[in-house]
């Protein structure tokens, strides 16, 4: 199993790659901002991630503007689904694809936002039609495009995959997400999504107790997820991918969940 870790580029990026490399982890998925998606951001990442034996398995998408991560007013807030702010986050995005091949990286994932339930609701049309655009875009550049999950049920990713109808369309899977949105049992959704899995999130979390704020994260192995059995079934889906741990805090608690939680996914997979 090769776990890796979320990184962020403007946040010590040199550091962090100093601590993978001590700690045996050697991929990782690099969040950027789009303003940072220059030339000579290029030639800094590729130095370093050379330099620290590093493997980039895919850049996460990133898109300025509000960003509400909440029940109220994430629908309105949240990546390209909302029409105020598509046009211009779909551009950033393609920036992030420029800047995936240029690093020789086949993967960008990132968050679509809060995806309509009803394939009837002018809002999915208007979206399907954008995401198809960008798929086809990345898709000339030989870049896979992954929805984040969590904002959506697994049924509605499958038919926006379907309806898309592109290859390079796929899923970066955080079974966290689908409790802390309220969305799914994360393991039934592994095998409901399997195919299209092309990158995976180890999280941990909750399920919401009210209507407006998401259901809390947790250290892996601290929430609902049951890690053995997503564990188990990834191998039945025959995903072969980096599993990369997201934990969604700061500071030295986070590198000792991340190391934490790093032991405890070995040791699932070694005992099965």
């Amino acid at each position: 199993m090769d776990i890796g870790v979320v990184i962020n580029y403007s946040n010590s990026f040199e550091e962090n790659l100093i601590w993978c490399q001590e700690n045996s982890i050697h991929t990782c998925q690099l969040s950027i901002s789009p303003k940072e998606l220059t030339a000579e951001t290029t030639q800094i990442v590729k130095a370093l991630i050379q330099k620290y034996n590093m493997e980039i398995t895919a850049m996460v998408g990133n898109w300025s503007g509000p960003n509400e991560w909440n029940f109220t007013a994430g629908p309105l807030t949240l990546g390209i689904v909302p029409p105020p702010f598509r046009a211009n986050r779909m551009e950033e995005l393609k920036s992030c694809a420029r800047f995936a091949k240029d690093m020789r990286v086949t993967d960008v994932c990132t968050h679509m936002g809060f995806i309509p339930e009803n394939p009837c609701d002018a809002l999915y049309s208007d979206f399907i039609a954008s995401l198809r655009h960008l798929a086809q875009y990345f898709g000339a550049l030989g870049i896979r495009l992954n929805m984040e999950t969590g904002q959506e049920t697994p049924t509605t990713l499958l038919r926006v995959i379907s309806d898309i109808g592109k290859s390079n369309l796929g899923i970066n899977f955080d079974p966290a997400n689908f409790l802390m949105y309220g969305k799914a049992n994360p393991i039934d959704a592994v095998y409901l999504l399997g195919p299209y899995i092309n990158g995976v999130h180890a999280k941990d979390g909750e399920y919401p107790t009210d209507g407006i704020a998401l259901g809390l994260e947790k250290p892996i192995g601290y929430g609902r997820v049951n890690m053995k059995l997503f564990i188990k079934a990834l191998k039945d889906v025959d995903y072969k991918g980096a599993i990369t741990i997201e934990r969604e805090i700061s500071g030295e608690q986070q590198r000792k969940d991340i190391l934490a939680g790093k032991e405890l996914l070995l040791g699932l997979e070694a005992n099965q």
